[in-house]
C-alpha cells in the first residue's frame, strides 16, 4: 500500500483526537516543530507498515515518526495506544522537543503529561551544542527532564576531553537550568572538582552561583586563591562575592554590587583586608559609581574613590593600569543640557597617592566649580559664551576664586564643501579674589584679553589615489591665524594652566595653554597641508597625511618656563596614519625643530592583524632628553593549537624593564589552558611580579589564575578563542 495512504488511514482512524480539527490538509513536513494552537492534542503518526484498531491501538513498523505539538518521536517499532495517550518505541529511538535530542533503544511516554522513561538514552542540547549520556530518562512534565548517572559535557561527538559526570542532572527548559547531583569534573580522566550540588544556566542568562576558583602568585603577597560568588538579584541588579586568601597578608574580601534601572544606575565596590600580616594594618578600598537622569535635561553623577593607604594598589592591584593610579578622584556633578545650553556644578578633590622616591604636587580642590555654555545662532552667526566660577583650595598653595567669561561670535563668510572662511572674535575676562596661604603676596585683580582667529582652508578631490582607482584622494591645505595682545600675567596665580602639548589639534586653538590662568599672547598664523585616501565604496578614511607648522609674526611674551630661543618658526609637525591592507595599521608622528636641526620627538607604531590570533605590534617612543622606548607585544601560532603571546617595553633612557609578559595558550576544541608569567613596576624601586596558570573548560567553568585582563591591557588586538560572557557566571557550586 503507497505511505500517503498508510498516513491517511491512520489519521482517519484516531478521529477521537481529530474531532476539533477536521478541515485541516494532510501534510507529513519532516521539519514541523508545533502544530497550530487548534491543533494541540492532535498526533501525527506515518510509517512503512502499520495496523490500527479504530480508537483504540496504532502499532507502526519501518521509519516511524510520530509527531504531536512540538514533539517528534522516531523509531523502528512503535505502539500508540490512543485512549491512554501512551507511546512505546523501541529500535533506535530518538525524541526531539525544546531543542533537546534524546537518543536510546527503548522509549515510553505519555503524550499529555509529558512523563515517561528512555532507557541508556544519550541526550544533546542545543544551546553550546551540550551533549551526554546516562542510565535512564526521565520525562517528568512539560520541558523537564532527569537524567541517572549522567555524564556532560561541551565537547564534540567523540572527544571526552573533559566530562561532568552526576548521579542525576535536572534539565528545566521553563528555567533553562541544569541542576548536577553529586558532580565531579574530570579532564583527561584526571577528577578537578567535586560538589555534591551544582547548577548552571542552559543559555547565556545569568546565574547565582560560586565562578571558578582563580589561583595566583605574587612576589610580595605569595601564593593566593580567591572563590568569587555571583549572585543574581535581579536582572538589572547583581553583585560579586570574592573573598582573596593571599598566604602572606591574609583573607581580602572584595565586594562588588551593580544596579540599573530606567533614570539611573551605577556600582559600589568595597574590599577589607583585616590586619595584613606583611604591612601591620587594615587595607580598604571604597569605589562608588553613580550616574541619574532627573528629567527636564537636568543629570547627576557620584564618582568616589579611596584606599586606605598609599601602597594600597602598589601591594595588592594585579593589573598595570591600576598599580599606576595616583590621583583618586572624588566628585558630585548636577547637570544641564538643553540644545543649545549647558550648565554644570561640580565639587571636586583627589586622594593622592605618593611613591617616597618620586613625590608629585597635590592637585587643587575645586569647592565648587561653577561652569555655564550658550552656544546660540543669531541671524547666521554663531554665538558662544563661556563662563566658570571656581573656589580653589589647597593645603599650601595659595587659595582663591576665578571668574571667567568669554563670549564670541564666529560668522561662516564662507561655507561650500570645497572650501571654507570663517572668523571669529571674542573677549576673555578672568577676575581673582585670593586668599589663604598667599606666600608671594598676590593682588586680587582682573584680565581682559580681547581674541581673534581666522580659519580657512581649500579641499580638492581626484577619484585614483597611491593606493589604487577604488580610492579618493584628497588635497586639503588650510591656513588659520590668531591675534591676542599681551597682557603681563605675572602677577597672577596659576590654579590649573600648563603647556598645551604640541598636537595638530592644539595647532589650531587660540590659546598656547590648557586652563585659564594663562592667555598667551599670539601673532601667529598656522599652515597645514593634508591628504586622505578614502575607499569609494564605503568611504571608510583608509590612510591620512599631514603635516604642519606654525610662524609667530611677532615673538610671545607670556611663558610657564623660558624658551629654548627666540625664533619666530615653531617645531614642523608631521602624521601618518591608516590602515595600509586590511591587516597592517601604521599610526606615526614626528615633532622637528628646524632651528636646531633635530626631531624633537617622535613615535612610531606598526599593528599586523590578519586573523583572529594573529597579531604583532611594535612601536617607539622618542623625546628628546626625556624618553626613549620600545613597545613589543604579540600573539601568534606556534604549532598545532599552541599559541604564544608576549609583550616587552623596556626604557633605553633608564635601562630598565617597564613590563614584560610571556605565555602559552593551548586551544582545543572544547578547553584552552593558558600560562602566562608577568613583571611590572609599581613603583621608582618597586615591582610585581605574578604567574597565571587557567584551565577553561567551555560553557562549564575556569579554574586557575585569570590572565586575560592583563593579555587584553597588554598586547593590542589580543583575541580570546572561546570566552564566556564575564558578566554572567557559568556554573553555581554549592
Amino acid at each position: 500500500m503507497p505511505r500517503l495512504r498508510l498516513i491517511a488511514c491512520s489519521i482517519l482512524l484516531a478521529s477521537p483526537l481529530l474531532a476539533h480539527a477536521e478541515t485541516l490538509p494532510l501534510k507529513m513536513d519532516r521539519t514541523f516543530k508545533q502544530l497550530p494552537p487548534s491543533e494541540e492534542g492532535a498526533a501525527f503518526v506515518s510509517a512503512k507498515e502499520m495496523e490500527t484498531q479504530q480508537g483504540e491501538r496504532i502499532e507502526a513498523r519501518g521509519e516511524v515518526e510520530l509527531r504531536q505539538a512540538g514533539r517528534v518521536v522516531n523509531a523502528d517499532h512503535l505502539i500508540y495506544e490512543q485512549g491512554r495517550q501512551q507511546v512505546y518505541a523501541d529500535g533506535n529511538v530518538r525524541l526531539e522537543q525544546s531543542a533537546l535530542e534524546v537518543t536510546g533503544p527503548r522509549l515510553q511516554l505519555e503524550l499529555e503529561q509529558n512523563t515517561g522513561t528512555m532507557e541508556q538514552p544519550e541526550f544533546v542540547l542545543g544551546e553550546h551544542a551540550a551533549r551526554g549520556h546516562a542510565r535512564q530518562a526521565e520525562m517528568q512534565g512539560n520541558n523537564h527532564y532527569l537524567f541517572h548517572s549522567a555524564t556532560y559535557t561541551t565537547c564534540p561527538a567523540g572527544n571526552d576531553d573533559w566530562l561532568l559526570k552526576v548521579s542525576r542532572l535536572d534539565i528545566d527548559r521553563n528555567t533553562q537550568v541544569g541542576v548536577a547531583h553529586h558532580a565531579r569534573v574530570e579532564f583527561m580522566g584526571v577528577p578537578l572538582l567535586y560538589t555534591p550540588w551544582m547548577d548552571f544556566a542552559l543559555n547565556d542568562a545569568r546565574r547565582s552561583g560560586f565562578l571558578g576558583p582563580i589561583l595566583g602568585s605574587t612576589n610580595t603577597g605569595g601564593a593566593e586563591i580567591t572563590v568569587p560568588y555571583y549572585w543574581n538579584i535581579a536582572p538589572n541588579m547583581d553583585a560579586t562575592f570574592s573573598p582573596r586568601a593571599i598566604r602572606k597578608r591574609g583573607t581580602q574580601f572584595n565586594n562588588e554590587f551593580r544596579y540599573l534601572q530606567a533614570n539611573y544606575g551605577g556600582e559600589i565596590e568595597a574590599d577589607v583586608l583585616q590586619n595584613d600580616r606583611l604591612s601591620g594594618r587594615n587595607r580598604t578600598h571604597l569605589a562608588l559609581r553613580h550616574s541619574q537622569n532627573l528629567g527636564r535635561g537636568f543629570s547627576a553623577a557620584v564618582n568616589f574613590n579611596g584606599v586606605s593607604d598609599d601602597n594600597y594598589y602598589r601591594d595588592l592591584a594585579k593589573e598595570v593600569s591600576v598599580s599606576s593610579q595616583v590621583n583618586l578622584l572624588r566628585e558630585g556633578v548636577l547637570n544641564y543640557n538643553d540644545s543649545w545650553l549647558k550648565a554644570s556644578a561640580r565639587v571636586q578633590r583627589y586622594q593622592t597617592l605618593q611613591d617616597p622616591l618620586a613625590r608629585i604636587a597635590l592637585p587643587y580642590r575645586r569647592l565648587p566649580q561653577l561652569n555655564l555654555t550658550a552656544r546660540p545662532t543669531v541671524a547666521g552667526a554663531n554665538m558662544a559664551l563661556a563662563g566658570e566660577y571656581v573656589d580653589y583650595s589647597h593645603p599650601t598653595l595659595v587659595n582663591g576664586q576665578r571668574t571667567v567669561l568669554y563670549p564670541s561670535v564666529a560668522y561662516a563668510l564662507v561655507s561650500q564643501p570645497g572650501y571654507f572662511l570663517t572668523p571669529k572674535a571674542g573677549v576673555h575676562y578672568t577676575h581673582y579674589a585670593l586668599g589663604e596661604n598667599n606666600a608671594g603676596a598676590l593682588p586680587s585683580s582682573s584680565r581682559a584679553v580681547p581674541i581673534f582667529s581666522l580659519d580657512s582652508g581649500l579641499i580638492f578631490e581626484r577619484n585614483d589615489s597611491i593606493l589604487g582607482a577604488g580610492y579618493t584622494q584628497t588635497l586639503e591645505p588650510r591656513a588659520y591665524y590668531v591675534r591676542i595682545p599681551y597682557r603681563n600675567q605675572d602677577q597672577l596665580p596659576n590654579f590649573d594652566s600648563a603647556e598645551a602639548p604640541f598636537t595638530f589639534s592644539q595647532m589650531f586653538s587660540e590659546n598656547r595653554f590648557l586652563g585659564s590662568d594663562r592667555v598667551g599672547d599670539a601673532d601667529m598664523v598656522t599652515l597645514a597641508l593634508t591628504s586622505r585616501a578614502i575607499a569609494a565604496d564605503d568611504g571608510t578614511e583608509r590612510l591620512r597625511v599631514a603635516v604642519a607648522e606654525r610662524f609667530f609674526l611677532d615673538t610671545p611674551r607670556v611663558n610657564l618656563v623660558t624658551p629654548n630661543d627666540s625664533s619666530n618658526r615653531t617645531d614642523i609637525l608631521g602624521t601618518l596614519e591608516g590602515r595600509v591592507t586590511r591587516a597592517l595599521r601604521v599610526d606615526g608622528q614626528m615633532r622637528y625643530n628646524p632651528n636646531e636641526s633635530n626631531v624633537q620627538n617622535y613615535n612610531l607604531s606598526v599593528r599586523y592583524h590578519p586573523e583572529a590570533g594573529k597579531a604583532l605590534n611594535l612601536g617607539y617612543r622618542f623625546t628628546r632628553q626625556t624618553l626613549s622606548q620600545v613597545d613589543m607585544s604579540a600573539q601568534w601560532p606556534l604549532y598545532g593549537r599552541w599559541h604564544g603571546v608576549g609583550r616587552f617595553n623596556y626604557s633605553l633612557r633608564d635601562s630598565r624593564n617597564l613590563e614584560a609578559l610571556a605565555g602559552l595558550e593551548y586551544n582545543a576544541a572544547c578547553w584552552a589552558v593558558r600560562f602566562v608569567a608577568q613583571s611590572f613596576a609599581t613603583a621608582t624601586l618597586e615591582r610585581t611580579t605574578g604567574v597565571f596558570l587557567q584551565l577553561e573548560l567551555n560553557d562549564l567553568v575556569r579554574i586557575g589564575s585569570d590572565p586575560l585582563k592583563a593579555l587584553r591591557d597588554s598586547v593590542p588586538n589580543y583575541s580570546v578563542f572561546k570566552t564566556p560572557s564575564p558578566a554572567a557566571p557559568v556554573e553555581g557550586l554549592r
